[in-house]
């Protein structure tokens, strides 16, 4: 490891010169196994990292994340993947790992977000991992270690030049972390706060069953909100982020972004979804561009033509109307939602309760908590008071 690695350039092409580098003269916490990562790939990278390490200590399930633009787009821990998200993800009928699993739905659950990602890793990034991350549109991957047989593949992607960063595990950063705007330096004491289940007890709402289930979503969410550019706020079932809202100026915007999306990732999950026949040879991401058409406003009219479909489908799709996406999704239950900072109108537990919330952890402090409380006994959500916001930016 060095204490200094020169950049092409910082965040566009005219932003030079650019580096980073340690101000003490100590060595840096990554090494650059292959590749040339750039300056917003490290952003991503540091970011993530931080992300699937606190997962993997809250929760003792291998993580794993997905980031694009200093948010991840998905981050997971190892549950078990069902036949449906495994198909969905595609990864049916291959053999995973506990680390595997956790990138295929940490990746899987916004395949369009994820489109160019850098990943991050809990753990020694094995074959099987490796394997999947081989397939899919990506920048590059930082973990702890890599198998040999992994690395070898990885350093074969995007034609020798996929950038694999190795971190060390054990590194502590400063207390106090600086950086500059406008000329202008800005001081702050890291946001070290261990998120864990402690967090979770301080339940206001009449219900009071918080399940091991629910405990597990909820900080899945809220270390997830740690790392995601505020204002956020994010979805989460079964292990797996399922809708991330991020940098939204409108806390009620977040939750109705992060609710879509967790809305289309159930919706790809309805039978007429999952019986597309695609024509032979279509890849995974034209495979995804058309779902997410059809499961658009629009989408009545994007298929209107046979022009539209004819070379991509064996035959014309059925396009879910309103009120058969209304049905579905009132199916969608047991959801968690994490929120960054407080709500400060009951308009978005309304919200979220329509995408099948039935745990939310947030800050409390608005001047209306009792409205937020009391939308939420209205329709049996625990809700925790975790009293330390988690603002990101």
């Amino acid at each position: 490891m060095a204490n200094e690695l020169e950049l092409k350039y910082g965040c566009n092409p005219n932003q030079k010169p650019a580096r980073v580098f340690m101000k003490d003269g100590t060595e840096l916490p990554i090494e650059v196994l292959n590749g040339k990562p750039g300056y917003i790939n490290l952003l991503d990278a540091l970011n993530a990292w931080q992300l699937v390490k606190e997962l993997k200590e809250a929760t003792g399930l291998p993580a794993a994340t997905s980031f694009k633009h200093v948010s991840p787009a998905g981050a997971a821990v190892a549950t078990p993947l069902s036949e449906t998200l495994a198909k969905i993800y595609f990864v049916d009928g291959i053999e995973l790992s506990p680390v595997a699993t956790a990138y295929a739905k940490a990746r899987g659950a916004d395949r369009m977000s994820s489109f160019g990602d850098f990943i991050a890793i809990s753990d020694t990034v094995d074959y099987a991992t490796a394997k999947i991350i081989s397939r899919e549109v990506s920048d590059g991957i930082i973990a702890p270690a890599y198998d040999d047989d992994a690395l070898e593949i990885l350093m074969k992607k995007k034609k020798g030049g996929y950038t694999v960063l190795k971190v060390d595990k054990d590194f502590v950063p400063e207390a106090i972390e600086q950086k500059d705007v406008f000329g202008v330096t800005f001081e702050q004491g890291r946001n070290g706060a261990a998120i864990n289940a402690d967090w979770l007890k301080n339940i206001v709402s009449d219900n009071k069953d918080l399940t091991e289930a629910g405990k597990r979503d909820l900080l899945v969410a809220l270390i997830t909100l740690k790392y995601t550019q505020s204002n956020s706020v994010c979805y989460v079932l079964d292990g797996q982020a399922i809708g991330i809202g991020a940098g939204q100026q409108s806390r009620v915007h977040c939750t109705r972004l992060a609710g879509q999306k967790a809305n289309i990732w159930w919706l790809r999950q309805h039978p007429s979804i999952l019986g597309l026949k695609f024509v032979q040879g279509l890849g995974r991401v034209d495979k995804d561009n058309i779902v997410d058409q059809l499961l658009q406003e629009d989408a009545d009219v994007f298929f209107a033509d046979n022009a539209n479909w004819e070379n991509v489908l064996v035959e014309k799709p059925h396009v879910l109307n309103r009120a058969e996406k209304e049905e579905w999704i009132s199916k969608l239950t047991g959801v968690a939602l994490g929120s960054d900072a407080f709500f400060p109108f009951g308009d978005n537990i309304e919200r979220a309760q329509k995408t099948g919330v039935k745990f939310i952890a947030a800050p409390g402090g608005s001047v209306r908590d009792d409205n937020v409380i009391e939308t939420c006994n209205k329709y049996g959500i625990v809700l925790c008071f975790t009293d330390l916001r988690l603002f990101h930016h």
